[in-house]
């Protein structure tokens, strides 16, 4: 593995992009695939977090709320990243829905708040990067 930092920017990069991506999206009004890759960009920024601060070598799972128990979050966060979790699964496949489709059934207030959760994930990520040696 790469030290600690650089495979903190790693990942820290990709979220970013990521987060870029998202808003182009987000422009078209897709909202169920907005929510949904939000969860997967928080995930990305919280790993960051693992890598650079805490010096993890491999971190396992993409639960947020999981990822989020082992480190310091204020409850609010720790709550938003609850509702992301809910978007793995259900906003890309009609059989998570009972009667309908992920497309019709997500919100521009659902992708605006994946959206600002995204942003203060990676703000945090980023505030705790290791100091450049």
């Amino acid at each position: 593995m790469k030290e600690p930092r650089a495979e903190a920017l790693r990942w820290l990069f990709q979220a970013e992009n990521d987060l870029e991506y998202e808003r182009h999206g987000f422009r078209g009004a897709y909202y169920a695939q907005i929510c949904f890759q939000c969860q997967q960009t928080c995930e990305k920024g919280l790993k960051s977090i693992y890598y650079g601060r805490l010096g993890r070598r491999v971190v396992p799972g993409h639960s947020l709320v999981e990822l989020s128990k082992s480190l310091d979050l204020d409850d609010a966060l720790k709550q938003e990243l609850a509702v992301l979790d809910q978007y793995y699964i259900p906003t890309r496949y009609p059989k998570g829905l009972p009667g309908g489709v992920p497309y019709e059934a997500y919100t521009r207030n659902q992708a605006e708040r994946a959206l600002a959760t995204c942003e203060t994930v990676i703000a945090l990520a980023r505030a705790q990067l290791p100091p450049e040696e």
